[in-house]
């Protein structure tokens, strides 16, 4: 494939109009009033990734078509734009490959209708800033809607023959204390039925957002990782700390169907009714280190939809009224801690499906419609909280319970439940 060494702008769209497959060399720091679309078969690499620089003033930033890859690049756009997109209309766009970059914007991968194929590949990339919560294609369940992320993959096509196959390694959003705007990794297919992605593995370094919605907002939702509905994983597996700091920031969210998910870093929110982990899908394995939630009714772990085979947290630990440790809502298989289950808080409001709920700080809920198989805690079940209950069987049930540790209540009218 012939190759093009590009030191001005002027040379990139002269080389981009000869519509020529090739690959495009840059070799220096290139500002562009406008975006750039690549056609069909062009590569787009940087010299030096240190060095080589395009960037958009004014506009979004590079349109991809069909076998293109953009490597070894800073990409940056307002924060408010997409560094990187999908061009409309294009049946199958083939491989697409984004590796070693570093992108100010979105990072915009979605089929609309027209586009029935897309086989996305990326790695290495850092999303340093963005804020995604203009664009209009939100998915919608639960009484809720999610906004996009900094890297955001979306089948918005219908047609069930529709899909995108995906592999994404190596991937962090913003930084800490400096989240970026909106979710920050957001894979979706069209809704449970209709177009779907396949997502082969996610492995991920720190990922820091915060959805900016304003305290008593009860109908939108954002996450760190959100793999939504018509999503079937394989492995999942963070690298780095998970932290939000907004109102609604939930840390790890799933409506979709995932094999493995690991995070091996601690899990942090900040928010109001910012949760640790929310599954709403079909989880065959998770595992994850500290969870740590300070926000009012930032609960810790919260199954409210489909279910979990086998589940395990090194520590769970809530600081705000309403925040429980533990809630579980539908049947679920096995569940370990290795450590503690600690709540600080009392009586306070959280959301719930789309509404905003008083709940108990309690350390364990199991709702009504909620089965445990198995539940093991390997140190203690605490509370500090007055007028809450450390291990509450609201109506659900746990088939087998065992704990190594205490079972201890701190505050006033707060109860210990007795087990055998």
């Amino acid at each position: 494939m012939k190759t093009t060494k590009v030191t001005s702008l002027l040379e990139l769209l002269k080389a981009i109009s000869e519509n020529v497959p090739q690959v495009l060399e840059i070799e220096t720091s290139i500002l562009s009033p406008h975006s750039i679309t690549l056609p069909e078969g062009y590569n787009l690499t940087g010299k030096s990734y240190e060095s080589c620089m395009v960037s958009f003033n004014n506009s979004d930033g590079f349109g991809v078509t069909r076998d293109n890859t953009i490597s070894n690049l800073t990409v940056m756009t307002k924060q408010t734009n997409r560094a990187i997109y999908t061009v409309c209309g294009i049946p199958n766009m083939g491989n697409i490959v984004l590796e070693d970059l570093s992108i100010t914007g979105q990072v915009s991968i979605i089929s609309r209708q027209g586009t029935d194929k897309i086989n996305l590949i990326t790695n290495n990339i850092h999303i340093t800033s963005c804020d995604s919560r203009h664009y209009s294609e939100q998915p919608q369940k639960y009484g809720v809607n999610v906004y996009q992320g900094a890297l955001t993959v979306y089948n918005f096509n219908s047609d069930e023959s529709s899909r995108i196959d995906c592999k994404l390694t190596n991937i962090s959003i913003g930084f800490r204390n400096a989240p970026v705007i909106g979710s920050g990794i957001f894979v979706c297919g069209y809704g449970d039925e209709g177009g779907k992605v396949n997502m082969e593995t996610l492995t991920t370094g720190a990922v820091y957002s915060h959805g900016m919605l304003p305290y008593g907002t009860a109908d939108i939702i954002t996450a760190a990782v959100f793999i939504v509905y018509g999503v079937e994983a394989k492995t999942v597996e963070h690298h780095g700390e998970l932290m939000t700091y907004g109102v609604n920031d939930m840390v790890l969210d799933t409506w979709g169907k995932i094999e493995k998910w690991v995070s091996n870093y601690p899990i942090v929110s900040y928010g109001p009714s910012g949760i640790g982990f929310v599954n709403f899908g079909t989880v065959k394995d998770f595992m994850s280190q500290d969870i740590t939630t300070y926000g009012l009714g930032a609960r810790g772990f919260n199954q409210y939809d489909g279910t979990v085979e086998n589940i395990k947290f090194k520590s769970i630990t809530t600081h705000g009224d309403g925040s429980i440790g533990i809630q579980v809502s539908k049947p679920i298989g096995n569940m370990t801690v290795e450590e503690n289950v600690t709540t600080y808080g009392s009586v306070g409001n959280s959301l719930v499906k789309g509404v905003l709920t008083e709940l108990a700080a309690n350390a364990i809920s199991i709702k009504t419609g909620g089965k445990v198989e198995s539940l093991t805690i390997h140190g203690d079940i605490v509370t500090y909280g007055d007028n809450v209950t450390n291990y509450a069987l609201e109506g659900g049930e746990v088939a087998k319970f065992n704990i190594d540790g205490e079972m201890k209540v701190n505050g006033e009218n707060s109860q210990s439940t007795n087990h055998d």
